[in-house]
């Protein structure tokens, strides 16, 4: 039933599985927790995620508890391959491999919505958006799902706005366990991950263009600026513009970034951030790369007409040459570098998101029938939750309020 590249991998996907868990205490917790209490016991959860170790451990849980799982990815670079044999092994049905073709990308997602998930969880929102669009019918039975990623909520509140969201979908992106970790740290330390095993880099000295200033992007140049590269931001938000200002890095528009930047790192979720008409401009050399969700922040497509030849010169590296004389470097082709090229957020940062999904997942049969349509984000308290769940793995032991401060916290009588 599943789609296995090579099940001779199961093996070493068993060891990266056993590394993964080592490093994500806080969700190795909560499995504890959830395999007792078995919450999830009868319903079908049906994914998809990046398929990488860390998700793997994501769904040990979710089986733990009692679920049946269906995953595929939700990105055709994403996937690693060994992770696929071993849950293979494990009896998930599992549909994914590294380098999928556009056609085998959807038809892996309509093999995960034909076994009628009671929930879902998604990343980039594709998975919603293939059921809504092609599979309304099962929506009525369906409890609900829970969105990974910023991309994914921005096209959820769409839907919403629209009037086309049918389901209650949680923004597991917005917990600030995931959203400031995940995105800030994750991000950060991935992207050059990424980048260096395809390029074998120095950063020092050079000049890193970001494109956005989110919180991916607040990482990423937080990172470039430890390596000691010099950071120019390019944005469209006012605000995300002075934020980056006052974090001591140059703000320009990307007509006058193009041609003075040595590195470029889109970061923003939108559509052709990086275009021709930039990429002309840009030094001889100059490294490409994407962090966004999608594979269209760099216009690909346009680089790929205009250029005279395009070969691959290392590890998920091509080249590009311009009719100027010029080349032009593309790492990950245009996708999620820190996935396409390496293996993506450490385990430590992506234990507190996926305890944020499997939360999500509770949260949803806990309130089932009293959510209505649309995106909803978890209460504060289980943000705490997971906070306390990492702190507890990482063995440190914080203060707690005394009965004097909380009665003053909640008055408004005492001032000065």
């Amino acid at each position: 039933m599943s789609y296995v590249k090579d099940p001779s991998l199961a093996e070493q996907g068993r060891l990266n599985l056993e590394i993964a868990e080592k490093r994500m205490g806080a969700l190795m917790e909560l499995k504890g927790v959830l395999a007792k209490e078995q919450p999830f016991k009868g319903l079908t959860i049906g994914m998809a995620l990046h398929v990488t170790k860390e998700t793997g451990v994501l769904v040990r849980t979710l089986t733990a508890a009692g679920a049946k799982v269906a995953i595929t990815g939700c990105n055709p670079l994403s996937t690693q391959d060994d992770i696929v044999a071993a849950l293979a092994d494990e009896d998930v049905m599992v549909w994914a491999y590294k380098g999928e073709s556009t056609e085998d990308y959807y038809k892996f997602l309509g093999a995960v919505i034909d076994t009628n998930p009671h929930i879902i969880i998604d990343d980039g929102c594709d998975l919603v958006t293939a059921i809504h669009k092609n599979h309304a019918k099962l929506l009525p039975e369906m409890i609900g799902g829970a969105e990974e990623t910023t991309t994914g909520i921005i096209r959820l509140r769409a839907m919403q706005k629209d009037g086309a969201l049918k389901i209650p979908m949680i923004a597991v992106n917005d917990n600030k366990t995931k959203h400031l970790m995940d995105n800030y740290y994750g991000t950060g330390q991935s992207t050059f991950d990424g980048i260096l095993r395809s390029t074998n880099l120095l950063f020092a000295g050079k000049t890193v263009v970001i494109v956005g200033y989110g919180s991916c992007g607040k990482g990423v140049a937080l990172r470039a600026k430890g390596l000691g590269s010099n950071v120019i931001v390019t944005e469209v938000d006012p605000f995300a513009a002075l934020q980056a200002v006052m974090d001591g890095h140059r703000v320009m528009k990307m007509d006058d970034a193009c041609s003075v930047g040595d590195v470029f790192i889109t970061v923003s979720g939108d559509l052709h951030v990086l275009r021709m008409e930039h990429m002309e401009k840009m030094k001889d050399g100059a490294v490409l790369a994407n962090s966004g969700h999608f594979n269209h922040e760099i216009d690909i497509d346009a680089l790929e007409k205009a250029a005279k030849r395009k070969r691959r010169v290392r590890h998920y590296l091509d080249e590009y040459l311009l009719k100027s004389g010029r080349v032009i470097y593309i790492a990950g082709e245009g996708r999620l570098v820190n996935l396409a090229s390496a293996e993506g957020h450490p385990s430590e940062v992506m234990s507190l998101s996926f305890c944020g999904q499997a939360l999500a997942c509770k949260y949803l049969i806990d309130h089932h029938g009293k959510l209505a349509a649309g995106v909803h984000t978890l209460p504060p308290e289980i943000d705490t939750y997971i906070s306390n769940l990492q702190l507890k793995a990482m063995g440190i032991e914080i203060d707690t309020l005394t009965q004097e401060q909380k009665r003053y916290l909640a008055s408004w009588e005492e001032g000065t």
